[in-house]
């Protein structure tokens, strides 16, 4: 990679002097903000450094309000939002308007291929067409039974890591994305990759197990610097980087190779030239149900293999990697809030019994409704740990973005919208959008499920899909799979509970906190505090519930 940075600092270098004057004519020297310490990096190298997502941004945000200025990259200036406002403009309102950054694109390509996550404008469109079919809630709903018996199958294991023992310390982010892995294979592709069987023999469960953290976690400044690059360089210059013999390329390339060997096998399987009957018969998974629609459609919005490909790839990652993260963050707060994970487990037993006392075995979504503390718990844990916890836009024409919350300019003036330039990149901050205090109250510092039980919660300005949170993003861009991995939450919740009871690991006291929600790109990973080598790790000692 080292090779390349004279190639890059040389391009940069041109085009900064090619754009420098249109990078002055932004008008957001009004707009307070912390101190930039470097012109080269803007505050890209501070917020990746942080020691927990978010010690900066809620700083800032105490500081100058719900939107600041911040540094942008080869001395531009940025604008950072929490506001409710700003966000539900550019992820809703003008969501055509506000597009991903290149190096942001290229990134997802290098990972996922040309696939939902990676387009943008008329093509995500046709993209998530095309896919929506497969996410209707009642196709959703089909799939509860699966999360429950894979979420038994996770039981099981854990039964075995008991026997003879009190208690076991786990890693129970690395069990929970295996079952996951072994979820989305069979939801989405009616495949078994066979990751809680087999752990140690899974290829593809290895392959993605801290995908995020290996690739965007603490990267030097020669790094970022040649990522920064990537916005003003071609696509076919860009595409070439992907064989470039150093970390991260090599592990992404192993990752594509790895997961192309199943995705190629599986489209053979699905194919109708290949399978008619066997497509038409099963076809519950997400996968068939694409194909069908793919080619009941117009050639020319018609997805090719590649990118059949690469929704193989997008489903795999974000329908498991992210929902595993989730599920760790949500049994980690549980550990430090004992009494509330003692009221929930006590609900959903109450709620089995009534299962079990109409002759059921299993719950129904609509069983799910009637244990309120255990939706509120996935609310509030995705609240605290949002998957995402900043995405990047760029404005693609000047626009003005409006505020819910006022701020002050620097001579003192009451400002209520900001006129932005085409190509100003505006970073929306959903890690301090959901710390906001005027939205979620006081305590929103704090892991207090029993807010969403509060009235007012529903009457803000409305901005994400999913109890008013960013988490799951917002808008036309909002994630599909979003009720899919609530529905996974909640079922794997209920069976994990049901048996076990979760504490933090020894020497560690209830409230403390042994693990930081560390930044890696625009996502957070669960890293041991001050032990970033032991790589993405969260540990709970688990024993069996009374």
């Amino acid at each position: 990679m080292f090779t390349l940075v004279p190639i890059a600092i040389l391009a940069s270098s041109l085009l900064i002097f090619i754009l420098g004057p249109l990078r002055r004519r932004w008008r957001l020297k009004h707009i307070r903000g912390p101190p930039t310490k470097s012109w080269l990096l803007g505050h890209e190298y501070d917020l990746s450094r942080q020691n927990e997502v978010g010690d900066l941004e809620f700083t800032w945000m105490r500081e100058y309000g719900a939107t600041w200025k911040i540094g942008d990259l080869f001395g531009a200036h940025g604008l950072m939002t929490a506001d409710p406002k700003a966000l539900q403009h550019i992820f809703q309102k003008a969501s055509r308007n506000y597009m991903k950054k290149t190096s942001q694109i290229h990134v997802i390509w290098l990972m996922a291929g040309p696939g939902i996550v990676w387009s943008q404008g008329d093509m995500h469109t046709r993209h998530r067409r095309l896919m929506s079919p497969a996410f209707s809630m009642a196709h959703l709903q089909s799939f509860l039974p699966l999360f429950q018996r894979i979420g038994s199958k996770l039981v099981e294991k854990w039964k075995g890591q008991l026997h003879n023992v009190n208690e076991v310390e786990l890693s129970v982010d690395a069990w929970l994305s295996r079952a996951t892995l072994d979820i989305i294979g069979e939801a989405a592709f009616d495949y078994d990759y066979h990751a809680l069987e087999d752990a140690d023999q899974s290829v593809l469960a290895k392959a993605y197990h801290g995908i995020f953290k290996d690739i965007d976690f603490r990267l030097p400044k020669v790094t970022l610097f040649f990522r920064a690059t990537w916005d003003y360089l071609p696509l076919p210059i860009l595409k070439l980087f992907k064989y470039i013999p150093a970390e991260p390329f090599t592990r992404l390339r192993k990752l594509n190779d790895t997961f192309t060997m199943y995705g190629r096998e599986i489209l053979r399987e699905k194919r109708p030239e290949f399978d008619t009957e066997k497509l038409v018969g099963k076809g519950g998974d997400i996968m068939s149900i694409l194909i069908k629609a793919n080619a009941s459609s117009e050639a020319k919005t018609r997805l090719n293999d590649e990118e059949l490909l690469a929704q193989m790839f997008t489903l795999t990652l974000a329908g498991h990697e992210t929902t595993a993260l989730a599920l760790t963050f949500l049994l980690y707060e549980l550990a430090r809030h004992p009494e509330y994970q003692e009221r929930l487990r006590q609900e959903i037993r109450e709620a089995r019994a009534r299962v079990i006392a109409r002759g059921d075995t299993d719950f129904t979504t609509e069983d799910f409704d009637g244990i309120p503390s255990l939706m509120n718990a996935v609310k509030e844990s995705l609240r605290m740990h949002p998957g995402a916890a900043v995405l990047p836009r760029v404005a693609t024409k000047d626009d003005v973005i409006p505020l819910a919350f006022p701020i002050v300019s620097t001579t003192g003036e009451l400002i209520t919208e900001i006129p932005v330039n085409k190509g100003h990149v505006i970073f929306a901050s959903f890690a301090a959008y959901h710390r906001l205090p005027e939205v979620w109250g006081e305590d929103a510092d704090v892991w207090n499920p029993d807010r969403f039980l509060r009235k007012d919660i529903d009457k803000q300005t409305n901005v994400g899909v999913f109890a008013n949170l960013m988490t799951f993003s917002g808008g036309t861009n909002a994630c599909l799979g979003w009720r899919f991995s609530v529905i996974e939450q909640q079922a794997l919740t209920a069976e994990l509970l049901n048996t076990f009871q979760f504490s933090l690991p020894a020497g560690t006291s209830a409230g403390a906190t042994e693990v930081v929600r560390a930044p890696s790109g625009t996502a957070m990973v669960p890293v041991v505090r001050n032990r970033p080598e032991l790589g993405s790790a969260l540990r709970l000692r688990v024993t069996f519930a009374p």
